[in-house]
């Protein structure tokens, strides 16, 4: 039984980025599954190791090597991002990104044959068997076990604001779902998913995640898969909310804003901070405006007293933290209405081109 340790926390403000993508035709639209780029070919060296499928096989997940530095984080996403497109072309397929594909029916799709997939499906059902989910998450390097901790527990605040600014899956089945990232509400079908409660600190998620793993809830520790959680295998806070996205800009901005809110919490930490004990269910309130409302969103302030919008609340961020990629982010058209607008304007061949993963 695979264990995480304390002994993993060793190092503050490294970071990993892990995309997950759809494999598409030559038409944008997805494929019904394929083994060929992770199982059935060579994939470019820089991604041996870190190319794989998710629950289906049209949905592939890269990870990036670990980024030292945060100034070297762009050239490492471009670098995997270009190597995958090439990868696939060589194929004959494509890649796009988005919080869901707005064409995929899942009742359509082959699921990957991995044992460990395989046993999810057999586990837990209709909710994974539909899963078609694809999401963006970013690790940054976290030097202590009980500041993890403590700095995942800050964040879970912070998660429905990266939620909001990323929401890019209007459209589940083929149809409108009305909300502006459906990918979050799917994926909560799922046991051990969404908004997670506080722990105390180290010992106290450890215990969880142990006893999760001795009472068969749960295969192995990557089956916690909470908006935000320590990761103790890596060393890492990780935070797993926004949806896919094409463009690399945007991915930018959500790792920015990562690596600046965990180095800002840890000195809180160090500093000594108490911290906040929040409830988890005003935080999912908070969630379900992300996932209803994105870019309209209004939260719930952090002192759970009154409420802020996110346009207010991005700037102070960025004056906060001395961040300006999220504005960026908030003062263009948001995903899901860009795919909206899209699909009625243009069509669905449009739509699905817009979505096609870009390198640069």
């Amino acid at each position: 039984m695979e264990r995480g340790s304390p002994e993993s926390f060793t190092r503050m403000g490294t970071l990993g980025i892990e995309e997950e993508c759809f494999v598409v035709d030559e038409h944008g639209r997805p494929t019904s599954g394929t083994d060929e780029l992770v199982y059935e070919s060579e994939p470019p060296e820089i991604l041996e190791g870190r190319l794989d499928h998710e629950l289906f096989k049209f949905v592939i997940e890269t990870q990036t090597p670990l980024i030292e530095r945060p100034e070297d984080a762009r050239e490492a996403l471009l670098a995997i991002r270009e190597a995958l497109v090439d990868h696939a072309e060589r194929n004959g397929f494509q890649i796009a990104a988005a919080g869901l594909h707005p064409l995929a029916k899942w009742r359509e799709l082959e699921h990957a044959e991995k044992p460990r997939y395989r046993s999810q499906l057999d586990r837990i059902q209709y909710p994974q068997h539909r899963n078609t989910t694809a999401g963006l998450h970013v690790h940054v390097g976290v030097d202590d076990a009980d500041k993890a901790v403590w700095i995942a527990n800050e964040l879970r605040w912070y998660v429905p604001i990266m939620l909001a600014l990323s929401a890019n899956s209007p459209y589940w089945n083929g149809f409108d779902t009305g909300l502006e990232s459906a990918r979050a509400k799917i994926f909560e079908a799922l046991p051990n998913t969404g908004m997670p409660t506080y722990f105390e600190d180290y010992e106290a998620f450890d215990t969880f995640e142990r006893r999760m793993l001795e009472t068969d809830a749960i295969a192995d520790r990557g089956e916690l898969w909470y908006d935000v959680r320590p990761h103790t295998g890596h060393g890492t806070v990780e935070i797993r909310t926004p949806d896919g996205q094409a463009d690399p800009e945007v991915v930018m901005a959500f790792v920015e804003y990562s690596h600046a809110l965990v180095e800002a919490l840890a000195e809180e930490y160090e500093d000594g901070a108490s911290g906040h004990e929040h409830r988890r269910e005003l935080l999912d309130e908070n969630k379900w405006r992300a996932i209803r409302y994105g870019h309209e969103a209004s939260f719930i302030t952090r002192d759970l007293e009154n409420t802020i919008d996110l346009g207010e609340l991005v700037d102070r961020e960025c004056d906060r933290l001395g961040i300006d990629g999220i504005e960026r982010v908030y003062e263009a058209e948001s995903g899901a209405s860009r795919q909206r607008r899209l699909r009625d304007e243009d069509g669905a061949d449009t739509l699905c081109e817009s979505l096609l993963l870009q390198t640069s």
